[in-house]
């Protein structure tokens, strides 16, 4: 059965549960949300639940040469922290969903308000745990990387007959995968097999050229998208090659647009304007002025500033407005503030500057 909460659906996970730091979790979402705010797209940031306690043996806790295991206590989350996370989450805007691990961490799910659960491919035939998932009633999505038919045709059986909305994402667990392995044919295989759900497309690949492999996913019919995400963080951690930092994310989603335009619309889909329509609607949009003096150093808020038209090259519009950004040089009152007189993550996007720096009066 089909569920408009995973049409077009962007799901971008947080890489090796962040970590740890819920400070670098708070600003991988930050982070995020303000690509996720410009591209315009339906956008779910997912977090990672375990509790630890209990998911690994007492007898291996001690362990530190078992790579899962490991990294599992090194990154160990309180409730608390997970709360603080998801209303972060729910302040940007973005569509909530989580990898529960283990039984107690689906309670968790519920408790946070979770809006969607995520079954990992480890998991597509743990029936302890996907029997609690369902008993939720939570819409759910499961990737197939290492799975067989059989895992696959008894899980969407068992989720039909409970009438609950489940979508399916072609993965392959491999990570970082190469181009030759992401075995993007599968998307036609599921859509046959499966026409009753939503068919998405579940990627570790490498950055480099990630708007190809989009394309053809697209084309192909897959309507959900997901990658792990980080940033690049004043710790020692590395990012891993599987995931993507913002300004990668915005060429994925770019290429999604993309891939809508040149595929066109559908009976089944509302049409896509045309480049000048969308045009003529982007002369009406607001430009954001100073209400009065501003000093350098100021932290904008709604007191600071109004909305105005005509909009002006270079000046960020109520598109991109955020409470908190800080100024770096002042600003007289009633003059537009632009690009690089806030310490933005846009300022630092070349393609996205370009764009404001190009658009307007």
């Amino acid at each position: 059965m089909k569920n408009t909460i995973f049409e077009d659906l962007f799901v971008l996970e947080l890489a090796n549960n962040h970590w740890g730091n819920i400070e670098r979790g708070k600003k991988i979402i930050t982070d995020f949300s303000r690509i996720i705010r410009f591209n315009n797209v339906r956008t779910a940031i997912k977090l990672q639940f375990r509790d630890v306690d209990t998911f690994v043996h007492e007898d291996f806790k001690g362990r530190d040469d078992i790579r899962y295991i490991n990294k599992t206590l090194q990154t160990k989350m309180s409730y608390d922290d997970y709360t603080v996370l998801t209303e972060a989450i729910k302040k940007s805007g973005a569509i909530t969903i989580s990898t529960p691990f283990d039984e107690v961490s689906v309670d968790v799910c519920v408790n946070l308000g979770i809006d969607i659960i995520k079954i990992a491919s480890s998991d597509i035939n743990d029936w302890v745990l996907i029997e609690k998932i369902a008993k939720t009633r939570k819409p759910a999505i499961f990737s197939t990387g290492g799975s067989s038919l059989k895992d696959i045709d008894d899980i969407v059986k068992f989720f039909d007959n409970r009438n609950i909305p489940l979508a399916i994402n072609h993965c392959v667990s491999l990570y970082p995968s190469e181009k030759y392995e992401l075995e993007l044919n599968q998307i036609d295989f599921l859509k046959n097999r499966y026409p009753g759900h939503i068919i998405g497309f579940s990627t570790h690949e490498r950055n480099e050229d990630i708007e190809s492999a989009m394309l053809i996913a697209y084309a192909k019919g897959a309507r959900t998208f997901e990658r792990h995400v980080d940033i690049e963080y004043d710790d020692d951690k590395e990012m891993s090659p599987y995931c993507s930092a913002p300004s990668d994310i915005d060429r994925w989603m770019k290429a999604y647009q993309k891939a809508k335009e040149l595929c066109g619309s559908s009976g089944e889909l509302k049409r896509i304007p045309p480049k000048r329509e969308i045009e003529y609607l982007n002369d009406l949009v607001r430009g954001v002025y100073a209400r009065h003096n501003l000093k350098k150093g100021d932290v904008l808020t709604d007191e600071d500033v109004y909305l105005a038209i005509p909009l002006q090259k270079g000046q960020i519009s109520c598109r991109e407005l955020m409470n908190g950004e800080v100024l770096l040089k002042p600003v007289k009152k009633d003059a537009p503030i632009k690009i690089d007189d806030i310490d933005s993550p846009y300022a630092y996007n070349e393609s996205l500057r370009k764009k404001i720096c190009e658009r307007g009066l």
